[in-house]
């Protein structure tokens, strides 16, 4: 098997769990948010960690701790990925999947968004009309649903945040994730702890939940890895593409599968972001075709 088959199994592997996940943390609506989101937190770390120390890649791991400045970029990734977790876990159960599907559609939308305010990137004219169909879409939607949809729009803004300081960062996913985790463990730990102590815990209730509790360090890890996996072996355009298809499979879970209400107008405003994505997309393959291109023409002068 190529190199390039293996990215996109890793990368389909990635998306694949990634949109089943709503079905997962519905097995755990009678844990609790906050619950659920630390053992997701410190089974994780146990998980790397292990996985590290059998990779025999502790070392990188060593002298990340010894950079003072990267490790407070960290602790504000690990910040945004709280956030990004937490939210998402909130609104799966609190039925407003779609509204989380709706989130990671204009993620890349929010994404270009930074792009222009923190690293003053330059937007080409189409990624202009992309952005601008994107806020029309959130307008109707605001009204549609009577307020800001502020679960699609934490998810969008704190996931594109993460991913603009690990771009900074640049990381490996195994390592990344276990110095994330960790930062955000012990306040976990501490919380479980406390929880234990209280009838609100059902950490040890059920045998289901609490297998379903531990195995969060896998549901979150191994699809991370996966995109890893992808990232290093395939085009970043192709990546780009394949990424729909998690909130594709979240918006058919909330509305065959949990029923949610889809009415007429909220179909028009995520039209609009279809509309938006579809222009961002057409937009984004072309340019690089023209990169390729042009790649090619100078090392083709460069041989002459």
């Amino acid at each position: 098997m190529t190199d390039l088959r293996k990215g996109y199994l890793f990368g389909l592997g990635a998306y694949l769990l990634w949109g089943f996940m709503p079905v997962y943390i519905k097995q755990l609506k009678q844990a609790g948010s906050i619950e659920i989101l630390a053992h997701r937190v410190v089974w994780s770390v146990v998980l790397v960690a292990l996985l590290l120390l059998a990779m025999r890649r502790t070392k990188q791991v060593k002298a990340l701790l010894q950079r003072p400045k990267a490790l407070a970029a960290i602790a504000f990734a690990a910040t945004l990925l709280a956030i990004n977790w937490w939210m998402y876990i909130y609104g799966v159960n609190s039925d407003r999947v779609v509204e989380t599907a709706l989130g990671y559609f204009i993620n890349p939308l929010v994404t270009v968004v930074l792009g222009v305010t923190v690293l003053s990137e330059r937007l080409r004219p189409l990624q202009w009309v992309a952005v601008g169909i994107g806020a029309a879409a959130v307008a109707v939607l605001t009204i549609d649903y009577g307020r800001l949809p502020y679960i699609a729009l934490t998810l969008a803004v704190s996931f594109g945040g993460y991913g603009l300081v690990k771009k900074r960062l640049r990381l490996g996913a195994a390592e990344g994730l276990l110095v994330e985790s960790g930062v955000l463990a012990i306040p976990c730990l501490a919380y479980l702890i406390w929880l234990t102590s209280t009838p609100d815990s059902t950490f040890g209730d059920e045998p289901h939940t609490t297998v379903l509790l531990v195995l969060a360090g896998a549901v979150t890890a191994v699809p991370l890895l996966f995109f890893a996996g992808a990232a290093n072996r395939i085009p970043l355009t192709a990546l780009g593409i394949l990424q729909y298809l998690t909130p594709i499979m979240q918006l058919a879970l909330g509305v065959f599968l949990y029923h949610e209400p889809m009415p007429p107008a909220r179909l028009a405003g995520f039209a609009l972001v279809w509309l938006a994505l579809i222009v961002f997309t057409a937009d984004g393959l072309r340019s690089a075709r023209r990169t390729a291109k042009a790649t090619q023409q100078a090392r083709e002068l460069a041989r002459t």
